[in-house]
């Protein structure tokens, strides 16, 4: 059995950068908790705050073995900074998180996953439908990317940037889902939505019936909504404090 390396950073960050890297960990363990991860593979990445510095998860350890010390910290072009760092990080993981890094400075999270809904409703020529609530959030800044192969060409990222935007949702085809937020808890929210529109879209389809379709004045009018539910004070910092209570009860390893 190989042993993860045992290592505390905690006394040598400053506090915003544990901040971040608690945060950052314990999203990670959520996804696990509501079955989004796909073994060692996808990732979430955040800038730590003023700085120009990235963090994201070590290459070859599960989402659930992630903790706020075993966090990498990374350039935009994926350096590794620490150079006692005993990890590695996925060069191909890195290419979609730097590419959105380098142009949405302000925002701070970019979590991106392969669940099966999500690359269902990706794979599809209509994408994300208007079928739930759920989906009115992401429609409201809803994105997609075309597959091409994985991503490790460095020509993508433009593609990629443009294809984006100023949105908060991506739906990349035939590959799985990002979304942004300017803090860790609003990417995650943001997720959460995305995750359970595709689900329920799948879930619609296969019962064979026909749908009832949310007109497109309402979803014109979710954005300034979903603004208000999800993001800032009411949305996702509200919603955050609760999700780390979650990843604490569950195991509080994530936070060493």
């Amino acid at each position: 059995m190989f042993e993860l390396p045992n290592i505390s950073l905690k006394s040598k960050v400053s506090q915003s950068e544990w901040n971040t890297r608690v945060d950052l960990a314990a999203c990670y363990r959520l996804v696990t908790l509501h079955g989004w991860d796909d073994l060692i593979y996808t990732h979430i990445s955040a800038r730590i705050p003023d700085t120009d510095y990235y963090l994201i998860n070590a290459f070859g350890v599960a989402f659930d073995e992630v903790t706020a010390s075993n966090l990498v910290k990374i350039d935009i072009d994926g350096n590794i900074i620490d150079a006692d760092c005993p990890f590695e990080i996925n060069p191909a993981g890195f290419t979609i998180h730097s590419a959105i890094h380098a142009v949405r400075h302000d925002d701070m999270c970019v979590l991106h996953l392969h669940t099966n809904a999500t690359i269902a409703v990706a794979s599809v020529e209509e994408g994300l439908l208007p079928l739930s609530q759920y989906s009115m959030f992401a429609l409201a800044s809803m994105s997609y990317h075309d597959y091409e192969g994985l991503a490790v060409n460095p020509a993508e990222k433009i593609k990629l940037q443009n294809n984006l935007a100023d949105n908060n949702f991506m739906l990349l085809k035939n590959h799985g889902a990002l979304t942004l937020g300017k803090t860790i808890g609003d990417a995650f929210m943001h997720m959460y939505d995305l995750a359970r529109a595709c689900e329920i879209q799948v879930q619609i389809m296969s019962m064979g019936m026909k749908p009832n379709y949310v007109d497109q004045s309402i979803i014109d009018g979710i954005k300034a909504q979903a603004n208000i539910v999800h993001t800032g004070l009411t949305g996702g910092q509200k919603a955050w404090p609760a999700m780390l209570r979650r990843a604490y009860k569950h195991d509080p390893s994530f936070a060493q």
